[in-house]
């Protein structure tokens, strides 16, 4: 007696499209039959070799109108299954209602809701003025690199003519839902120190060590100190402040013999109330204070700050927010503090919302046991249906005409 939108759902988790070699093809072909099921149009645009992103479209009315995006990405991390009380991709249920995989929660949920909202609404006859669209992008949880990043920069993209756009969010735990409308500037840095070989036993100066200790107690003096700015502000949450990790060492080939160079990684990531070229300025700083030698290069540096409007006087925020208030849904604004494909959206100008509708749900994405209680997965159709009837509803705008 298991309800049909649980049973789809726990169909999609049990497709492996875990990296490095998730199965694409079989979720791309899984998507494509609910949508048919559905009535709505199907649309593959390869953006490189391998990598399709899925275009599924309902319609409106009045296809001039800007029309409404629901993002989703069909890829998953890896998984320790060591650590798992259930196999991560058979989608178990427990006897509380718990479903056990990878995806659970990022986000093969949002990705069903989205297709379930959608025949909820189709059952009871309902049409809009505006079209909606649904996206299924790959390669998210690589950066989306080979996804949404080259897409956005395609003619297929620039066609669905996207007014308000929808991507991930996260879990909460607490009876709020958690609602993004930035994310920090993720900057993957890589800095290198060159310096005096020689023998393990002399003293020798002017090292590559002794400099990369100078770079990473600079590094992690300010990590330290937006650590405490977070704890000691209670007004902040992690988006607010600037997270810093060191991630990678490199050096050496010998326990005898001092290298010549020494390289560290580092995770950075950046809120949009931080000057992008200041902070450049001061890595730039740390670094030349740590000698001669000592140079820094990007492996990723995302510089767009756009933010969406969370002010009601936006006609899609508005749209938005008055539906949680008819369905005293207890929001949370927030800085996204990681990095999804809504950085892309945002950065091609339009307005985007990360939203998981699961709130009294531990944040597990990415984590160990991953999992979703299937009632408030079925809530989230719910909650989904009733912001598409009120954004595809949205009336033209004076761009519009």
């Amino acid at each position: 007696a298991e309800n049909s939108s649980v049973t789809l759902f726990r169909e999609y988790l049990r497709i492996d499209t875990v990296h490095p070699k998730p199965d694409y093809d079989a979720a791309v072909r899984f998507l494509e039959r609910v949508g048919t099921e559905l009535g709505l149009a199907c649309q593959k645009v390869e953006v490189c070799q391998g990598h399709v992103v899925l275009i599924l479209t309902w319609q409106g009315t009045n296809p001039r109108l800007r029309s409404i995006l629901l993002n989703s990405h069909t890829d998953v991390v890896p998984v320790f299954e060591e650590h798992w009380t259930y196999p991560p991709f058979e989608a178990v249920k427990d006897s509380q209602g718990n479903i056990y995989a990878r995806g659970a929660q990022d986000m093969k949920c949002v990705s069903i809701q989205y297709l379930e909202a959608i025949r909820r609404l189709k059952a009871e006859g309902k049409s809009f003025a505006r079209t909606i669209h649904l996206t299924f992008v790959p390669d998210e949880e690589m950066g989306g690199h080979k996804g949404m990043e080259m897409f956005v920069q395609r003619p297929e993209f620039k066609a669905l003519n996207v007014g308000f756009a929808m991507d991930e969010g996260l879990a909460s735990p607490s009876d709020t839902f958690s609602v993004f409308y930035g994310e920090r500037s993720p900057w993957w840095i890589k800095v290198k120190c060159m310096g005096s070989p020689g023998h393990g036993s002399r003293f020798i100066s002017n090292t590559a060590a002794e400099k990369m200790q100078k770079v990473i107690n600079s590094f992690l003096a300010f990590r330290e100190s937006e650590k405490q700015r977070l704890k000691t502000d209670s007004s902040l949450t992690l988006g607010d402040v600037t997270s810093l990790n060191m991630t990678m060492l490199e050096g050496g080939v010998s326990f005898n013999v001092v290298p010549s160079e020494m390289a560290a990684g580092f995770d950075i990531r950046i809120p949009p109330t931080v000057d992008l070229k200041a902070f450049e300025e001061q890595v730039a700083k740390w670094c030349r204070g740590a000698g001669d030698g000592v140079t820094y290069e990007f492996q990723q540096k995302c510089m767009d700050q756009h933010i969406t409007s969370t002010d009601e006087s936006d006609p899609w925020w508005k749209a938005f927010s008055g539906v949680c208030r008819d369905m005293k849904l207890q929001l949370k604004l927030e800085i996204f503090p990681a990095a999804t494909d809504s950085r892309y959206i945002r950065a091609v100008r339009r307005p985007a919302i990360g939203f998981s509708p699961m709130n009294r749900t531990p944040v597990l994405l990415h984590d160990h046991n991953e999992f979703l209680n299937e009632q408030v997965f079925l809530r989230g159709i719910e909650i989904y249906a009733r912001l598409l009837s009120a954004l595809a509803s949205v009336p033209p705008l004076p761009a519009e005409g």
